[in-house]
Formats: structure tokens, sequence, C-alpha cells
């Protein structure tokens, strides 16, 4: 367990690193357009990730039991924080998703993705006898899935709300719910969201766009089309770091849920296998720490926040090459961001704890059974002297 624990860490470690690299040579030019200073976003940037890791090494030696005494308060404060979002939160581009406090802003989403997982973890934990049960079980953890998932599906973030809606259901399924229970619930949840998607003209017009474009009676969006000429003109090993094209004002906000094309375009092929590796030997560890993990809430909880990052990459990398709608999907430690960053650290703060802390108790049992077996050797030795 400890060795995963090092895995996850220089994993995420690594990632950061990589996304340092490709944000400054994403946002150079913009910010030299816009802010005057080549490195006005790297810098914001590099301020969020340093915060970010500070985090990380701080809930890395918070015992993870502890989230189940706040875990009821904290979805209770998150769905508040919600609600005030889709009140108050300023629309940008269609959409208010963010808080302003003066010193900072914070995207709530982001904070809701990591409580409703620690929340799930406790109720699997406490339910565990009656999640095959519909209405004693299963509804009881049903209903926070569609407060969160409602709350944000409205601001409007529908690809947030449905990504968040997956990875709940693979928790509650894993954690014992029946199968029929969760397909219906999928089934009903997705069909929902499709039609409400009629109604919101921006969500319309994306998923009509996408659909057409796959029928051959449409073109991809402007931003699809250049995130796969820059993914396409990077080759096996890409144009080198600072040399992509496209990252000149070409590809709208390509520091952000594009930076796979820039980084397609600049590291090749060899450079997107490598990072999708990296996540993918993230999850391979998250899952291993699951597995090993003695108490449930401690499995559910490392469950849920592996299988989160690696849909989010997934999810993100499937937008970049065309594959999905465009959407706001940010690729996980790789870019820019603010509140995304900081709890994608917090996460893997809790995930190494879970593996610290159990490789202790492993540790301590170890000790307890060579000392029991010590003192019965000692014992059969006095009665063979007597």
């Amino acid at each position: 367990m400890k060795k995963l624990a090092v895995i996850v860490f220089f994993s995420t470690f690594s990632l950061i690193l990589i996304g340092l690299i490709i944000v400054m040579s994403a946002s150079s030019t913009y910010s030299a357009t816009k802010f005057n200073s080549a490195f006005y976003l790297f810098n914001q940037h590099l301020y969020k990730i340093l915060f970010g890791l500070l985090m990380l090494i701080v809930f890395s030696f918070i015992p993870y039991e502890w989230y189940k005494k706040v875990s009821k308060p904290a979805i209770i404060g998150t769905t508040f924080l919600l609600f005030i979002t889709f009140l108050i939160a300023p629309q940008v581009k269609g959409a208010g998703r963010w808080l302003n406090f003066g010193f900072t802003t914070i995207q709530p989403a982001d904070i809701a993705k990591l409580v409703l997982i620690i929340h799930l973890a406790f109720l699997l934990e406490k339910k565990s006898e009656y999640i095959s049960d519909l209405k004693n079980g299963f509804l009881a953890l049903l209903v926070w899935v569609l407060i969160i998932s409602v709350l944000i599906f409205f601001q409007p973030n529908v690809s947030t709300a449905s990504l968040i809606a997956i990875v709940s259901l693979t928790m509650i399924f894993v954690g014992g719910a029946k199968l029929k229970h969760v397909l219906i619930s999928s089934l009903i949840f997705f069909s929902g969201t499709l039609t409400l998607i009629m109604f919101l003209p921006h969500s319309k017009k994306r998923i009509l766009n996408f659909i057409y474009a796959l029928m051959g009676e449409g073109e991809l969006s402007h931003q699809t089309k250049q995130g796969i000429i820059s993914l396409g003109s990077g080759g096996l090993f890409g144009l080198g770091i600072g040399g992509s094209r496209q990252s000149n004002l070409f590809l709208p906000e390509s520091y952000g849920d594009f930076i796979l094309a820039i980084l397609g375009e600049e590291t090749g092929f060899v450079g997107v296998l490598v990072v999708l590796l990296l996540y993918l030997t993230l999850f391979a560890a998250g899952i291993l720490i699951a597995k090993k993990t003695k108490d449930r809430f401690g499995q559910m909880l490392a469950f849920g926040i592996s299988f989160s990052i690696i849909i989010y990459a997934l999810a993100n990398t499937a937008v970049a090459t065309g594959s999905l709608p465009t959407t706001g999907f940010s690729l996980p430690f790789i870019s820019y961001g603010g509140t995304s960053v900081v709890f994608l650290c917090i996460s893997i703060g809790i995930l190494m704890n879970i593996a610290i802390n159990n490789y202790s108790l492993e540790k301590s049992k170890l000790k307890s059974s060579e000392v029991n077996q010590y003192n019965k050797t000692a014992l059969a030795v006095e009665e063979f002297s007597k």
C-alpha cells in the first residue's frame, strides 16, 4: 500500500509538470495579446498549482475516516452553494458557473464532484445491508445524485452534470446496488437530460451540429476542427515544446479544454500516449488501493476518486478528438484551472491517506501477529524445558 501511495503521487506530479509546460506554451500568445505579458496566465496557473500541491500534502495527513463526520453537513452546504450559484452567478458565455468572492472565484461544481463522492461512500457503508433494496437503500443515495446533478445541469452545465451522474451511478453499482435499479435510473436520467437539452438553445445547437457532422450533413465546430488539425500536425514525435501553431490564437482557449490538442501538436502521438498511460497508472493504483482497503467507506472513496479522474480524462480526450460534442471538460491536472486543480489535488491527498493508513494498519497487525507468535514459541520452549 505504501508503494501504491508513491505511485499515485508521482503519477499526479508528472501530470502536473507536463501541464505546467503545456499551459506555458499554449497560453503565451493569448497572455501577451490580452495582458501584455506572455507569462500572465502561466503565473496564475502556477500559483494555483502550488496551492493545490500544498493541499495535497495537508490532506494526505488527515485520517480519511474523519470525512464520515462531516459528510452530511458538507453535502448540505454544497447543495446550498450550488443553489446560490444558480441564483446569483454572473452569466459568462451563456452559463453561470462561477462565484466571485473578490479575492478569488470558485466553481462550486468542482467542489460538488468530491463532496458527493465522499457522501456516497459514507452512505454505501452505512446502508450496506439495504443497498440492494430499492426503497430503503438505493433511493436514499439516488436522491443526492439527482439534487446535485440537477442544480449543476441548470447552471447550465450539462456535461459536468452528466459525468457526475455517471460516476455516482457507477459507485452505487460497485457498492452493491442491483443492476436493474442502476440501468433503469440511468435510462430515466439520460432520457430526461436529452429532453431538457432541447430547451437549452446553446446545448441543443452543439448536440445537433455534432450529429449533423457525423451524418455528413454539416461541419464540426471551429474549435473541434482546429483541435483535430493540431493533433494531426504533431505526427509521431511532435513539433517540439513551443512549436505549436494553433496556440497562436487559431484554437480558442487552447490552454483550457483543448490543451490535449496542443500537447499532441508539440509532443506528438508519443507525448499523448505517455499522458494517457499516466492516467491509467493512476487509475490502476487507485483501484488496487480500493481493493486492499479494509473498510467499506475507504474502498468506495478510493474507487470513486480514481474512477472520476479517469472518466474526466477520457471524456476530455474524446472531445479533443471529435468523438464527443464540444463541452466544458478540463483535462485533469493539465488544463489551466483554479477550483478544479485544487480539488483534484485534495482528492489525491485523500487517496494517498487511504493507502498510507491501511499500510500502517497492516504493519501494526503484522507486528502484533509476530509478537503473538513469539509469545507462543517462548511459552512452548518454557513448557518443554520443564
